[in-house]
């Protein structure tokens, strides 16, 4: 098959999403798919790009990025010219210039594609000030809504995800659950541990980690305020912070300096590959706190390092710990719960362990690339026998 992936842009930093894209193209290149993704030059990372020699990755110059609207119009030309060629193609959002573009000639040549919002998809979460929500819905009368209507098939990655298509007005029948696959051998072989704690000076801490962008809508107040609570009995933990800043971790540092807590905080910038395999081996528990959260990405890869998680119980990302008993959950908001069970992990750490490798054991048998590629394929080459 001929596969086109379209994302806003391509970076490491970008989250979830990115990673996402990354691997499955990959993936499916080695399966011996032909892969191109188009993406926009905004945050740029070449080594990024170029780690990925067999996919095709064309940059389009982002002209303006106001309020997450990436806008290219040199890929215009390009998509009227060559959309043609392709099998098929993946949408990763659900509000972008280029779902616009792609929409327009896809209807037009007859090239079937596919709707995979990874969350983005609800107009009220949390983040982007009071204005988001109404551009959003302006978009969404304008563009958005034809072109969920008009996907061949919605990819949700959690029932959270099957409900918000609902809710904007899918048939259950049109969307396919498909749990984003986890890179499970990357996880094979682990750094000694150690190594996190003798580069950031912490021999003895108990260390609570979080793993993700600095962003309100990670719930990381809730989890301050909940830490700060904790410190209060355990002078030997430390909250550290692993994530690039997403414009919100001034105020976050703001409100860790009124709660006096600075020493106990550590922010240590995005931490990748390595590094970010280091830390999470190191940490005694991650902590995913948000808000709203599609899946249970960050605390997989925790589970996948041997390292016990609690998450928040109101989005994708608990029902996803729920289902195979993963971790501990907290209701959302709750300082004292939060406070209670990361004290419960650290005194309960033969329990917490046997949890956590249960989950392992689960992940690695059940949710990696080789798994999860398979299901995409399936999903990709229904869709384009249905409208040959």
């Amino acid at each position: 098959m001929k596969i086109l992936h379209v994302f806003d842009f391509f970076s490491p930093h970008g989250g979830g999403t990115v990673d996402v894209v990354y691997k499955l193209s990959r993936a499916l290149v080695q399966r011996g798919h032909e892969v191109t993704i188009y993406t926009s030059d905004y945050k740029l990372d070449q080594e990024y790009v170029a780690s990925l020699p067999e996919v095709r990755v064309y940059l389009f110059h982002c002209i303006s990025s106001l309020a997450g609207f990436y806008l290219m119009p040199g890929m215009v030309m390009k998509v009227k010219r060559h959309l043609k060629d392709f099998d098929i193609i993946h949408l990763h959002s659900a509000r972008s210039f280029q779902n616009v573009v792609i929409h327009h000639y896809a209807e037009k040549y007859g090239i079937p594609y596919v709707l995979d919002t990874h969350g983005s998809l609800p107009r009220t979460v949390t983040g982007g000030g009071k204005f988001k929500p109404l551009l959003k819905r302006q978009f969404d009368i304008a563009f958005g809504n034809r072109i969920l209507s008009d996907a061949n098939r919605l990819i949700a990655e959690t029932e959270v995800g099957v409900k918000e298509y609902q809710e904007f007005g899918a048939s259950r029948n049109k969307i396919t659950l498909i749990p984003p696959p986890l890179d499970t051998d990357w996880f094979s072989k682990l750094p000694p541990p150690g190594l996190f704690r003798k580069k950031y000076n912490l021999p003895d801490k108990k260390i609570v980690m979080f793993l993700g962008r600095i962003h309100l809508i990670k719930g990381l107040s809730f989890l301050v305020e909940s830490f700060n609570e904790f410190s209060e009995s355990r002078g030997d933990a430390i909250l550290v912070i692993v994530g690039n800043d997403d414009g919100y971790q001034s105020t976050l540092e703001s409100e860790i300096a009124e709660l006096n807590l600075s020493d106990q905080v550590l922010f240590t910038g995005f931490l990748g590959g390595q590094d970010k395999l280091e830390a999470l081996v190191d940490a005694d528990v991650v902590v995913q706190t948000s808000v709203y959260e599609q899946g249970a990405w960050a605390p997989f890869e925790a589970v996948l390092c041997g390292t016990p998680i609690v998450v928040s119980d109101n989005s994708g990302a608990g029902e996803d710990v729920k289902k195979i008993n993963a971790g501990y959950l907290v209701e959302y908001g709750n300082r004292n719960g939060l406070k209670d069970k990361i004290q419960y992990v650290l005194d309960n750490p033969t329990e917490a362990e046997e949890k956590t490798l249960q989950a392992k054991d689960y992940l690695e048998a059940n949710r990696s690339f080789d798994k999860g590629v398979e299901q995409y394929e399936k999903l990709y080459e229904e869709v384009i026998s249905r409208c040959k």
